[in-house]
């Protein structure tokens, strides 16, 4: 078993930044992904940000400039950052932390998820 436990979730200004981190309880045998997913009040999950095991990145339209996803530490057991800058208020919502990877060379590619951090852009 692996936990996602994201932090960094705070209430900030239009125009202001945060970052937020996912940390990972254990390592896995192998990543596919790495990502960001958010859900505003009413409304679904979307996609935020996503970076391959490999290094290519991509992102939603609307944060693209803004937003950049990155990791640290062992590739096997990374933490997964996000850097926010220039927030809007329609950047308000709970973002998770997802991984697509193998947990152990006997499991088969599973997504895990964290519980999520809450961003809140208001003046």
């Amino acid at each position: 078993q692996v936990y996602l436990v994201e932090s960094g979730g705070n209430l900030v200004q239009p125009g202001e930044s945060l970052t937020l981190s996912c940390e990972v309880s254990r390592g896995f045998h192998s990543i596919a992904t790495m990502a960001w997913y958010r859900q505003a009040p009413g409304k679904q999950r979307e996609f935020v940000a996503i970076r391959d095991a490999n290094g290519p990145t991509n992102y939603t339209e609307s944060v693209k400039g803004r937003f950049t996803i990155s990791i640290s530490g062992d590739p096997f057991q990374p933490t997964v950052v996000l850097q926010m800058n220039s927030l809007k208020s329609e950047d308000t919502a709970v973002y998770y932390c997802n991984i697509a990877g193998w947990l152990t060379d006997r499991t088969g590619r599973r997504n895990y998820w964290g519980k999520g951090t809450l961003v809140a852009v208001s003046s």
